[in-house]
């Protein structure tokens, strides 16, 4: 049975952060939990206060610099300890003192963890749960529990996994969420253990599932479609081991899919930058191929897509990606044909007529170069200066400045080594420029050899600064002579954007994608000085 009013519960925070290699300052976790509570989650888990201090102080600070808007603050503990009382354990005690106006406990349900891991009798572990939760809501807190492996427990012992819900829920937990902690139950074997759970206990149910199998996502809509009313998860799916449900993912599959609305709709148009504001705060990039928000969502490349795409974007997308904040793009490779190009084109700004002579010279022109090696896929701006060429002619940025000569030496003396370019240019009308530049290598030296000879002349450049490279071998060919392609990314005080260069010299690959990236930068320049940009159409 679908539910309505399903609660949206994020913990990146704790649940989160358990993923290798993430490590959040407490400004950074100050400065995720604003992100999601602009996104609009119901709830956002801040971590385990008394246990980790660095949460300790995360809820000091979230009471005068954390101002939510839609969220509630959530603080994350266990039950009293064995045999001990409630009154006097400090955890719980530093729950209270943590201030969050929520709390959510982990509890054990599966019997061999509370015999070997907890160490103590079945009846205390259920004493442990009622006690703690009608402590904690005696002193004004809602209270959520977290039942641990609760899909293992359900098929050992099932009565007692039962027994654990029924006593959250009596003592007054608003919620008792089911969690497959070790991410190995599948959708149906989900499905049928929170009905089963709902229809013995009547409780409220929430679910939280890990990623071991795949199938995170999948466990946590069939979980709602079987009367869940909370779900769990973590901004990209961070975590432990696999990860856990991708939050972004859940959030818009209940909304766009299900009609379930966990946020409001509009909050969605959003989610692309809420997910690309998080991975910049966490160091963990946003997957190209995450569902809604990533970068390759809304991507094509094949020519059948593209020519369908161009006639109905629908056709071959399963929603619009303003939806969800993201866009449509257009790869261009010799997979793609005309109706890529064209697409590509209109991308860039540039309304070319379909079938066009200048849109088959430049489809025929990426086949050419991709034959060689080349790559557009993620070059965009060695594709647009590609494209220019074949609407325009001879390229107006050419126009410009011309190359006479260059050449790189590479002296290695008793200490480092040394490396210095040298590049002689021509400047319609003017003298030759000739300019030295050295470098921590040849690639290092030859952008500072152009950036010495131009910038004076072009303003424009000065801003421009090389941020990455990398470099592979296109054509499968192994040993030292085989093709080499560079991918140069720069970013020029806006954005960043990417050159392409291919050459069995690496040297000469580099020196076309650092040609290709001020080329790229003067194209407004050039556009002046040789013709105005097109507003209407281009010719073909």
């Amino acid at each position: 049975m679908a539910v309505r009013g399903v609660q949206l519960y994020d913990t990146t925070l704790r649940d989160g952060t358990q993923q290798e290699g993430m490590v959040l300052t407490v400004q950074d976790k100050l400065a995720v939990a604003r992100h999601l509570d602009a996104f609009g989650v119901g709830f956002i888990e801040g971590g385990w206060p008394g246990a980790v201090p660095k949460d300790t102080e995360f809820f000091r600070r979230a009471r005068t610099e954390l101002l939510l808007e839609n969220a509630e603050l959530a603080a994350f503990g266990a039950t009293r300890r064995p045999g001990g009382l409630v009154t006097a354990d400090p955890q719980v005690q530093a729950l209270l003192a943590s201030d969050a106006p929520v709390i959510t406990l982990v509890a054990k349900s599966d019997v061999r963890h509370v015999e070997r891991a907890l160490r103590t009798s079945l009846a205390e572990n259920l004493a442990m749960i009622s006690s703690t939760v009608r402590y904690l809501v005696h002193a004004g807190r809602r209270v959520f529990v977290d039942a641990e492996h609760y899909f293992d427990a359900h098929r050992v012992n099932r009565d007692y996994a039962l027994e654990c819900v029924r006593a959250a829920a009596e003592a007054g937990a608003d919620a008792v969420v089911l969690c497959d902690t070790n991410g190995g139950s599948l959708p149906d074997q989900v499905h049928a253990a929170v009905a089963d759970t709902l229809k013995q206990t009547g409780a409220r149910l929430g679910i939280h599932c890990h990623d071991d199998t795949g199938c995170a996502v999948a466990n946590t809509l069939a979980a709602v479609e079987a009367g869940a009313v909370q779900v769990q998860g973590t901004a990209h799916g961070y975590g432990e081991r696999c990860g856990n449900a991708n939050l972004f993912t859940v959030a818009a599959d209940l909304v766009l899919k299900r009609g379930i609305e966990v946020l409001p709709a509009a909050r969605l148009a959003d989610m692309a930058t809420t997910a690309k504001a998080i991975s910049e705060l966490t160091g963990h990039p946003v997957r190209a191929a995450d569902p809604y928000v990533g970068t390759s969502a809304f991507t094509h490349k094949a020519g059948l897509h593209a020519s369908a795409l161009r006639v109905d974007p629908d056709l071959y997308q399963h929603i619009d990606p303003a939806v969800v904040g993201n866009r449509m793009r257009t790869l261009v490779s010799d997979m793609g044909g005309r109706s890529s190009v064209e697409l590509k084109a209109r991308e860039l700004g540039y309304t070319v007529a379909a079938g066009s002579d200048s849109v088959a010279r430049a489809s025929a022109r990426v086949k050419e170069l991709e034959n060689k090696g080349y790559s557009f896929e993620s070059a965009d701006a060695s594709f647009e200066l590609l494209l220019r060429e074949a609407l325009f002619g001879q390229a107006a940025d050419r126009q410009l400045f011309a190359v006479d000569s260059w050449r790189v030496t590479v002296e290695q003396g008793s200490g480092e080594a040394a490396t210095e370019a040298h590049v002689r240019l021509r400047i319609p009308g003017g003298e030759p420029v000739v300019a030295v530049g050295e470098g921590s290598g040849p690639v290092n030296a030859l952008d500072r050899a152009l950036h010495q000879a131009l910038d004076t002349l072009f303003p424009a450049l000065a801003g421009l600064e090389l941020t990455d490279y990398q470099v592979r071998i296109p054509t499968g060919e192994r040993g030292s002579a085989a093709p080499a392609r560079v991918l140069a990314t720069f970013f020029d005080g806006r954005r960043r954007w990417r050159t392409v260069g291919v050459d069995e010299n690496l040297v000469t690959a580099s020196w076309h994608a650092l040609l290709d990236a001020f080329r790229y930068t003067l194209r407004d320049s050039a556009e002046s000085a040789a013709r105005p940009r097109p507003a209407v159409s281009l010719p073909t």
